[in-house]
């Protein structure tokens, strides 16, 4: 018997809908639900994408940054209206504005929550005084919006423990830990990497491109590298955030694009394909990241991985089986586990079947998307 329910997926950033979440709407869809989703912004394309999954996309007002009492305020009352007004039975909210003001306007309906917590980013990176005082603000809002939730759904067990540690979270609540937001095993598909002594050896880092993500340690290990290996190339996929302090300059990576030092491709529209053609996934990251997608998206294409050993990152790597962990913040091991494929270029091909493998076996969207399934049915 399927399930007859209206869930409102709602998240701060509407284009993620779709292109994150489009097999865990899908997913629902199958199993009875109606599913309406909740964003920012929505432009025609993203609303058309929505629609052509099935869904019903619902667009709302957001403040995606900053604190501001009287336009979050506002917020909270409107989320509040659409839930009257669609007759929604659950909410499901992820990243940190839809789950705390989602959570306030849902708990004034008695309407259960179940908030999935996607990584803590640059709030919980205490680098700097901003995101210390950030951390106490936004510990004290998701403390009182989470309390009353019926379920929380962390992507990793460090920001479980964080939580609760913090008592965020009771022991007493309903709390699980899912591996990340899955990733579609069939968009991007394996492909095997042969490498030879000849080869040219591809590294790449796909993201926002912030101080946070290790993107000045990737360009500083390119300089020193493709000095010593001609055969060598760095790509960097992705745009500067706008507005942000820790975006890394843009004319940075035009100047370095243009010595030949790096490839910068900017935002790209079609990242399976991309990455297809490149061959070792680097992330030096230090944001508290949930499972990011970046990198299950290379282990899905068959790439090794060098990623830090930051809540998140290391459960996507087996030391020296599918790539290499290291310290946060420091370069030289970051050079030295880049060294180690220019080296042995044979080895880039078994350790990414190994990526592949992890894949299958970990990240699945579709084992997933069934666990996230199996809690929401449970609170029902």
């Amino acid at each position: 018997m399927q399930i007859k329910k209206n869930i409102l997926i709602l998240c701060s950033a509407s284009f993620s809908l779709s292109n994150f979440r489009g097999d865990l709407i899908k997913h629902l869809l199958s199993k009875g639900f109606k599913v309406y989703c909740g964003g920012p912004d929505f432009d025609e394309s993203t609303l058309n994408l929505v629609r052509d999954l099935g869904g019903v996309p619902i667009p709302f007002h957001l403040q995606r940054t900053g604190l501001n009492p009287l336009s979050d305020y506002n917020t909270i009352q409107e989320l509040k209206n659409l839930m009257t007004e669609h007759k929604i039975d659950i909410l499901f909210p992820y990243t940190i504005k839809p789950v705390i003001y989602g959570s306030f306007a849902a708990k004034k309906l008695n309407i259960p929550v179940i908030s999935l917590i996607t990584g803590l980013g640059f709030t919980f990176s205490r680098v700097t005084t901003k995101a210390k005082v950030l951390q106490w603000v936004t510990e004290f809002l998701y403390r009182k919006a989470l309390k009353s939730n019926k379920a929380v759904i962390f992507q990793n067990s460090d920001d479980l423990e964080l939580f609760k540690s913090h008592k965020i979270v009771g022991e007493n609540q309903s709390l699980h830990v899912v591996d990340g937001s899955g990733i579609n095993l069939e968009k991007f598909a394996f492909k095997p990497r042969v490498h030879s002594s000849t080869s040219v050896v591809k590294f790449v880092l796909v993201g926002r491109l912030m101080i946070e993500k290790g993107v000045d340690l990737f360009m500083s290990a390119a300089k020193k590298l493709r000095a010593e290996y001609p055969n060598s190339e760095f790509h960097i996929i992705g745009e500067p955030p706008e507005n942000s302090s820790s975006a890394v300059p843009k004319k940075e990576l035009e100047d370095l694009n243009k010595k030949g030092t790096i490839v910068y491709h900017g935002k790209s529209m079609n990242v399976a394909k991309v990455i297809s053609e490149l061959d070792i996934f680097v992330l030096p990251t230090y944001y508290r990241e949930g499972v990011p997608r970046s990198i299950l998206e290379a282990l899905s294409s068959g790439m090794p991985v060098i990623t830090t050993m930051q809540p998140g990152c290391k459960e996507t790597v087996l030391e020296g089986v599918n790539g290499f962990l290291i310290t946060p913040k420091e370069e030289e091991p970051l050079v030295k586990a880049m060294k180690y494929f220019l080296d042995h270029p044979e080895e880039i091909e078994s350790m990414g079947l190994e990526s592949r493998k992890l894949a299958e076996n970990k990240f699945d969207v579709h084992i997933i998307n069934e666990h996230i399934l199996n809690i929401i049915s449970e609170q029902l």
